[in-house]
């Protein structure tokens, strides 16, 4: 019941798209813009579907919004998260502090399957990095995932310690210390490398709402 009411309330953040043609990907958008197709049979013939995120350009309330072009040209436009009804089922779009978490294309009897990635944008860059170096590929995403439990450990020990020195919890348990104390040149130097990877994972649309919310 929950899932459907989040599905109304998305449907219902639809307003319909401008006509205005989709705009080329350029090289400088690599880390502020992503760019899904999906090709489709409709009734008057083939249609691609284009949605468009622009991650660091917000509406006047804060909202990153999705846009969606039919054919190259804008269709419809919603806030994050969004849900565009299409041929067949919707399109379903969800961002993160550093891309894409998901992105798929949900048929009516529940199958989903992920857009294909732009060639020209970051997202795509990455697929054919994963296609032509497979292995070196899955080195990459494991040290994603390595550094992302290195944040997850750092960050459950800043929420504990204070916890943990509550006078009624301290006078059980006595004092309790950090078990690592990192310089601030180290603690820095993790933080970005925790985003770095949380990006890297994102460029995949794989999320953790535990790892990748860590590294937010």
């Amino acid at each position: 019941m929950f899932h459907q009411w989040r599905r109304r309330r998305a449907v219902k953040r639809i307003t319909p798209g401008d006509g205005s043609a989709l705009r080329r990907f350029r090289i400088w958008q690599l880390l502020s813009r992503s760019l899904m197709h999906l090709d489709l049979s409709a009734t008057d013939g083939p249609v691609r579907y284009t949605v468009d995120v622009r991650q660091w350009k917000t509406d006047d309330n804060g909202y990153v919004m999705v846009r969606l072009y039919r054919n190259g040209l804008q269709h419809a436009v919603s806030r994050a998260p969004a849900l565009f009804p299409v041929e067949g089922g919707t399109i379903e779009v969800a961002i993160s502090a550093f891309g894409l978490k998901r992105c798929h294309y949900v048929t009516a009897n529940g199958t989903a399957r992920q857009l294909d990635p732009d060639h020209r944008s970051a997202e795509g860059r990455r697929a054919r990095f994963e296609s032509r170096r497979p292995g070196l590929s899955r080195v990459v995403g494991a040290l994603s995932i390595v550094a992302l439990l290195v944040g997850v450990a750092l960050l459950l020990q800043q929420i504990a310690i204070p916890i943990l020195q509550i006078p009624p919890i301290a006078e059980q348990i006595g004092t309790v210390e950090p078990l690592i104390r990192l310089p601030l040149w180290l603690t820095i130097t993790l933080a970005i490398t925790a985003a770095v990877a949380s990006t890297e994972r994102a460029l995949r649309l794989r999320y953790h709402w535990l790892l990748d919310a860590a590294g937010n």
